[in-house]
């Protein structure tokens, strides 16, 4: 077992080094001869114990007598703690590359890929005041049950559906609607768009989207991208909202009109009803097919998850 773990160690110390390229040659021949089922070259293994022995007295007589009496004992611990632990990085590169996370789809924890883990970022509705990282529970996420009508929707294939919860004061929302936009443009899928307003400051911005939907459902898209591309302080400006409704080609007093009216307050509050039935934790939270992702994916996760 020794000449496995020497073959791997020294392969990889060997791209650098001459010397244990020519040590990573001996582990290589040492390995043939084993599947072969003839002996393992004695000198080699006997360099390679010599050589671990010898650090080991340094440091403690009894650890290197332990580990000589029971050298294959430990290479096979090593060998199976080198496979387990090349299982893992496997799985976490692949879960990271596939769910945006080392960790599987929606969960957070330390990936090496992913530090900070900006992936599962969210603006919590727990927390008025300003985005923070929590842990969402995928489990409760679900569009069952759930009315979507009166959305901002674009009509698409109907082979895939993908619905965008988010806020637009959220950084992590600002951050996830273009990639949502670039799938849903490239794969002509059904598309829900829904204002999530996690913050107080917010609120109002939910009946300026709803009256802007409602006057022109065709202008209200490329609005939409123009507040998620605003400055987050501008806003809070209503001068600033109706300059930009103006450009879009909006009528700004009907627009007013409606933001004013009570009905569209009654609305908006029910709207937001509906949206806390869907047990959503924060923004962005984005369903493809009914498959909830939590937080601002790479583009590879959202493309992932069509047919």
């Amino acid at each position: 077992m020794i000449c496995i773990i020497s073959l791997i160690v020294f392969s990889i110390l060997g791209i650098f080094s001459a010397t244990h390229r020519a040590l990573a040659r001996e582990a290589f021949d040492c390995v043939l001869r084993r599947l072969t089922f003839r002996p393992c070259n004695a000198n080699f293994k006997e360099k390679m114990q010599g050589m671990i022995v010898g650090k080991l007295m340094n440091r403690s007589v009894f650890a290197a007598k332990i580990f000589n009496k029971y050298l294959e004992v430990f290479s096979w611990i090593f060998f199976i703690l080198m496979v387990a632990s090349t299982f893992w990085a496997i799985k976490g590169g692949y879960n990271f590359y596939q769910y945006g996370s080392c960790n599987g789809l929606n969960q957070d924890g330390f990936c090496v890929f992913d530090p900070t883990g900006a992936n599962n970022k969210v603006s919590a509705l727990s927390e008025q005041t300003e985005c923070s990282l929590h842990a969402p529970s995928e489990e409760n996420l679900s569009l069952e049950g759930s009315v979507l009508t009166g959305f901002p929707e674009i009509k698409g294939d109907q082979k895939n559906s993908v619905v965008f919860i988010g806020c637009y004061n959220c950084d992590y929302s600002r951050k996830a609607y273009p990639d949502v936009m670039k799938l849903v443009e490239k794969s002509s899928s059904n598309f829900t768009f829904i204002h999530f307003p996690v913050k107080d400051q917010s609120n109002y911005l939910s009946e300026y989207s709803y009256c802007a939907y409602k006057q022109d459902n065709e202008k209200f898209w490329k609005l939409n991208r123009d507040l998620f591309e605003s400055k987050k302080e501008d806003l809070l400006s209503e001068s600033y909202l109706e300059n930009i409704a103006k450009k879009s080609g909006y009528d700004t007093t009907e627009m007013n009109k409606c933001i004013n009216s009570e009905e569209t307050k009654k609305i908006t509050s029910e709207e937001f009803e509906k949206i806390k039935d869907m047990k959503i934790y924060g923004t962005p939270t984005v369903f493809i097919n009914g498959k909830a992702l939590v937080g601002p994916k790479p583009y590879r996760v959202y493309k992932g998850q069509l047919k």
